[in-house]
């Protein structure tokens, strides 16, 4: 478990970042899967998910451990996830990429995200996935689902390392989430990258206004050419970047 504890400067600059701008800085950095697979957003939203991993890990259910009953218990590992994965987390939960059967539906994270979570993430699925979609919080899943997740899934464990989508994430990391997807940054890792990447997008602003203004790309992206490197501060000044 990681002991780094994002703040909200840190957070407020992944707000301003792409999953795009980050896959580039980690790739520099020799971390190649990063970038949870598989994985949309219900919804579309407008402002960028960024918070904390706290992780749920589902395993094959077996019959004679997962009847309905099991809801009544009130050590059930779904519900005690989603009454303690702390306010600016987000809750990432390993489906085993399955999304026959849902991880979760509306009511229990419309609980989830009026606890203060800042996101949730399943590469599984979501049943109710409409109201979920609704919701303010941002949440990524698989697709749609409507069975129980007891016909296949059984919550085992609670703030674990887990696999989701093929990337490990380790209660602590960072998640970012745009409409493209969701990125997972080691949490020693995340205060360079949060500044990095800030300079990565003011950068690539100035090169799409470039760009939409008919300059050839060559030399620009990358900035290869001393002349883009003069243009981009007197641009980057001007327009307080």
């Amino acid at each position: 478990m990681s002991d780094y504890v994002l703040s909200e400067t840190t957070r407020a600059k992944f707000k301003k970042i792409s999953t795009a701008s980050l896959a580039t800085a980690m790739f520099k950095r020799g971390l190649r899967n990063q970038f949870i697979q598989g994985v949309v957003p219900v919804a579309p939203k407008t402002e960028t998910m960024v918070g904390q991993a706290f992780t749920l890990r589902y395993i094959v259910a077996r019959e004679d451990r997962n009847p309905i009953t099991v809801f009544r218990n009130a050590d059930h590992p779904q519900r005690v996830a989603i009454e303690t994965c702390p306010a600016g987390h987000v809750l990432v939960m390993d489906s085993r990429k399955d999304a026959r059967a849902a991880t979760a539906g509306s009511i229990l994270i419309t609980r989830l995200a009026l606890r203060g979570a800042a996101g949730v993430v399943t590469d599984g699925g979501f049943r109710d996935a409409a109201g979920i979609g609704a919701l303010d919080m941002p949440s990524y899943h698989a697709r749609p689902s409507a069975p129980t997740n007891l016909t296949l899934h059984e919550a085992i464990d609670i703030n674990v390392p887990i696999s989701c989508g093929d990337v490990a994430v380790f209660p602590g990391d960072v998640l970012v989430g745009d409409n493209d997807g969701v990125m997972v940054i080691p949490g020693h890792l995340a205060e360079e990258l949060a500044d990095e990447c800030t300079a990565m997008e003011s950068y690539e602003d100035f090169v799409l206004e470039q760009v939409k203004a008919g300059t050839p790309i060559i030399g620009l992206y990358p900035q290869t050419k001393d002349e883009f490197r003069d243009k981009y501060e007197a641009w980057r000044k001007a327009n307080g970047r």
